[in-house]
């Protein structure tokens, strides 16, 4: 065991100072103690990782318990309330003093509580969203978190993948990176593993190594892991990223900023009504009474609370309906969207590529069925019968097309498989499977196909060839086919000859212009649209040959071409129509040709009049001005790049719209992170592009976005109605203290601390909780994006809490001085009855608001008096509590309060109406004057 320990160490040692890409990838598995064929075993995993400790890069410290404790108590608020507390009991009044200080305790154990919950809900997000490798162990492929690799480590990397830690390659198949994260080189780089280099080499000339998350473009590898977590090239410098510290949210901001100035207002009015009473030749003591009932009055001590929890059920409502928001930015910013720059395949349509047309020379098909399952038949135009190849009673006619079908079945990496619903799914890439799928209906065998002609050799499709071939050995006899399929422009140049019923003739000038015409043809109905040819090559001659020096994809004979569309979801139609209500722009962005996005923008209502169509080549050619310009009436992008989508985004941005941005791929990560809201696909989505999004759909949909949309507007807005709520309470509060000080002198204090205490913390809280889950306006979608910059307490917000503060004051007022029997000081227990009516009115008063305040415009009898359920029960929790603290005796004294008779009801109840009144008769005029 010793001896295993000595090993471990000295590998340590090595993988800190060795420069792996100067040494062989034999010297490397020899020094890092690895077998290339098997992997590690279980033993040496085990071994390494509790040497090495997990594969993560250093994270900023976390703050002890003590730290956060006192992070509790820094607030403004806090702290008045902690100086309430202090003079309470300075005063003599030890059990207020208590209350108060249990309050702010219970305050602090909750946000450490939540702050808790927050942490272990990251944590979890990590672990969900965290990258995986594929390793060989014990001779076996695992799938692991990619924290577990270790040095020794073989890795099998592909397309898509994020590194997972520092990397010598053993071999490499046309391997691409993106390692703009290291080097700053924007261009992907292309890799060789049998490279050595010197020692010496600089960062971005190691092309036999890999780096920690930087991103595989193209092509497969497998290495050995050197270097893990901070030993990593990107571990060396993440410690730099340790001091930056994360920015408040603008909620956060505004939130912050509200708390100061409800701290200063407090301030300011205590000392104004100090100097008044001290003027007036006050009880000093009734005076300092009075200053810790302002101190409470002016702080909505549910507040953070409510804030909190209302923000987390609302990223739990999306999470239901597919949508994982990872930050409270994104929250927040969603409500601000005005453009919604959507991928074509699979957000707008349904990402199951159905071929519906096919053509050879002379001879047009029609295909039934849609998606992936086998249901539907080949037609010729001008017959009824289907065609069947899985008998002998073929026209002639029909043979090219035979050899059309099996070659898109074989130059084929997609295989058709069964889903746990039993319905077939595609494994591999959409467009390949629905070739599969339309040879089956043609009842074309793919078994007994891949079984009589196996492959013998492939030339993958690259985007720079834009072809794929393989060749298969017995479809002729004597001879080799190399099958190929392509983007039609590319293989109809290549080809000589063309197939008509079963023979080969020439392909003159007339018959290759009768078949783009037919492939324009097709693209215009927004087809995809691929083609056909084969090349006969002798078995001597491809025995003797390298493979890619093999005479293929030249002097081809052309079979034919398939169309085929990918249907646009049902459901993306509602949401453009959605979209377009909102005041939102919806915009496609593909790869796909311009023909073909447009046809499918139209039919998806996505381009309106005056709406055009731009390309990748011909947004290479604008200037930054001619963008910004353009982008204001383009409704369809295509043939574009991931940098062209970088460019769309800025150009956006800087004409000062919020645009929401989605991406799958890998180079689509720039993009991503340009973007205001930066959303990846949950289902076909790289984990780079995860990693960098804001927003994740777990099921690729374009009406997931317009939801999300939908559902960050309703939580903003149910934010500003409770922070409403609460904040014109406060308000009211202080006017309640401070005008009756003023007027009645200090003395007639209307309100105890601890009342006030009782109805910010339990009688408000329960309700403006409720007001935080509302569904959310009806015409929600119908009004125009909000500003980013606007505030949360905005103009119309100071004008409801302006009105119903005043509202609260005089009903409030009103009762205290009925309750006390008038303006005349008539002893305590008249003052205690007073203060009784004041108490009772104040929460009757809130009670009955809340439901106007579901809405800044719409009545509540236009929403329903009852139909937000969970607002119903927390006014009646409420009113249960108000009984209790006036009419149970042991709770009386406590509150200094009176049990009520029917009489004193008749009184309070009208009285308590005001504020509800008042909000709902400016709604009537306010909207009365919108409508006129």
């Amino acid at each position: 065991m010793n001896d295993d320990k000595q090993i471990i160490n000295e590998e340590v040692t090595a993988q800190t100072i060795e420069s792996w890409w100067s040494k062989t990838a034999a010297e490397t598995a020899g020094q890092l103690n690895t077998v290339i064929s098997d992997g590690l075993d279980a033993a040496d995993v085990k071994d390494r990782l509790s040497k090495y400790g997990q594969n993560e890069l250093a994270e900023k410290k976390d703050r002890t318990l003590l730290q956060k404790v006192i992070a509790q108590f820094k607030d403004v608020m806090v702290l008045i309330l902690i100086g309430a507390s202090i003079l309470s009991g300075f005063m003599g009044d030890w059990v207020e003093a208590g209350v108060i200080l249990a309050i702010v305790v219970i305050n602090a154990i909750l946000g450490l509580v939540q702050e808790g919950r927050a942490e272990k809900a990251l944590e979890a997000l990590k672990k969900m969203s965290s990258p995986h490798a594929r390793v060989l162990r014990d001779g076996q492929i695992q799938e692991i978190d990619s924290t577990e690799t270790v040095p020794g480590d073989i890795v099998l990397i592909e397309a898509g993948d994020l590194v997972p830690a520092d990397i010598r390659l053993i071999e490499s198949q046309s391997l691409k990176v993106e390692e703009a994260s290291l080097t700053g080189e924007s261009v992907a780089v292309e890799k060789k593993a049998d490279e050595v280099l010197a020692s010496d080499a600089g960062l971005g000339d190691r092309v036999n190594m890999l780096f920690m998350s930087t991103a595989i473009t193209y092509g497969r590898a497998r290495g050995i892991v050197c270097a893990t977590g901070s030993y990593t090239e990107i571990g060396k410098i993440s410690d730099r990223l340790q001091d930056i510290e994360d920015d408040p949210t603008p909620l956060q901001k505004s939130l912050n900023q509200l708390g100061k100035w409800l701290g200063i207002i407090c301030v300011a009015v205590c000392v104004v009504i100090l100097a008044q009473g001290l003027i007036q030749g006050g009880d000093p003591t009734a005076m300092i009474m009075t200053a810790i009932s302002l101190a409470v009055a002016a702080i909505p001590e549910g507040l953070p609370a409510v804030v909190t929890i209302v923000l987390a059920l609302g990223m739990r409502r999306m999470a239901e309906r597919n949508a994982i928001v990872k930050r409270l930015l994104a929250v927040e910013t969603l409500g601000c969207v005005d453009i919604i720059c959507s991928d074509k395949t699979g957000t707008l349509t349904q990402n199951e590529m159905t071929v519906t047309r096919l053509y050879t020379l002379g001879q047009a098909y029609q295909v039934d069925g849609i998606g992936y399952n086998y249901n539907g038949d080949v037609v010729a135009d001008g017959h009824e019968e289907p065609v069947d190849f899985g008998n002998d009673d073929n026209d002639d006619r029909h043979e090219p097309l035979e050899m059309l079908l099996k070659t898109a079945s074989l130059c084929n990496e997609a295989v058709v498989s069964n889903n746990e619903n039993g319905e077939n799914k595609i494994i591999g890439d959409p467009t390949e499977g629905a070739l599969l799928v339309v040879a089956a209906k043609a009842r074309i065998d793919q078994d007994e196909l891949q079984a009589s002609y196996p492959r013998v050799a492939d030339w993958p499709f690259d985007s720079d060839r834009k072809m794929m071939t393989s060749f298969h050995s017995a479809l002729f006899e004597g001879k080799i086919a190399a099958l190929t399929k392509g983007a039609p422009d590319i293989v109809l140049a290549r080809c000589t000859h063309v197939l008509q019923d079963n023979e080969k003739i020439e392909l003159t000038d007339q018959l290759r212009a009768d078949i783009a015409a037919k492939n324009s043809e097709m693209a215009v109905q927004a087809l995809r649209v691929l083609a056909y040819a084969y090349t006969e090559i002798s078995v001597a001659e491809f025995e003797s040959t390298k493979i890619d020096a093999l005479p293929a994809e030249q002097n081809m004979i052309l079979i034919g071409l398939s169309g085929m569309i990918d249907p646009g979801r049902p459901e993306a139609r509602d949401a453009v129509v959605l979209c377009r209500q909102a005041g939102i722009r919806p915009v496609m962005i593909t790869g796909d040709y311009p023909d073909t996005a447009a046809a499918i923008a139209a039919d998806l209502g996505l381009m309106q009049p005056g709406d055009q169509v731009l390309t990748g080549a011909e947004l290479e050619k604008m200037s930054d001005q001619d963008m910004k310009t353009a982008v204001e009436h383009t409704a369809v992008y295509a043939r574009v790049s991931p940098e062209h989508k970088v460019k769309i985004v800025t150009a956006l941005r800087n004409n000062g719209h919020i645009a929401s941005m989605t991406g799958d791929g890998v180079n689509d990560a720039m993009a991503l992170k340009s973007a205001d809201i930066g959303v990846a696909m949950g289902i076909t989505g790289t984990e780079v592009a995860k990693n960098t999004a804001d927003m994740i759909l777990t099921d690729d949909n374009f009406a997931t976005i317009v939801d999300a949309v939908r559902e960050g507007r309703i939580i903003y807005s149910n934010i500003r109605k409770f922070v409403g709520f609460l904040l014109s309470c406060n308000v009211g509060e202080i006017l309640i203290i401070a005008l009756t000080s003023l007027i009645l002198g200090p003395k007639s204090i209307p309100l105890l601390p601890i009342q006030l205490l009782w109805l910010n913390l339990i009688t408000d809280s329960f309700p403006a909780l409720a007001l935080g889950q509302e569904k959310g306006e009806p015409d929600i979608m119908q009004q125009k994006p909000r500003s980013p910059s606007e505030p949360i307490l905005n103009r119309p917000m100071a004008y409801v809490i302006i009105s119903q503060s005043l509202a609260i004051f005089i009903s409030v007022f009103i009762s205290f001085i009925i309750g006390k029997g008038g303006f005349a000081d008539l002893g305590e227990e008249m003052l205690t009855m007073g203060r009784t009516y004041a108490f009772t009115t104040l929460i009757l008063a809130e009670l009955f608001r809340s439901f106007s305040a579901r809405s800044e415009r719409i009545s509540i009898f236009k929403l329903g008096l009852l139909s937000n359920r969970t607002l119903v029960k927390a006014f009646l929790f409420s009113l249960v509590m108000l009984f209790a603290v006036v009419y149970i005796p042991f709770l009386q004294p406590i509150f200094s309060t009176q049990g009520l008779g029917l009489a004193d009801w008749v009184v309070i109840a009208p009285l308590s109406l005001i504020p509800f009144a008042t909000a709902e008769i400016i709604k009537l005029f306010g909207n009365i004057g919108k409508s006129n």
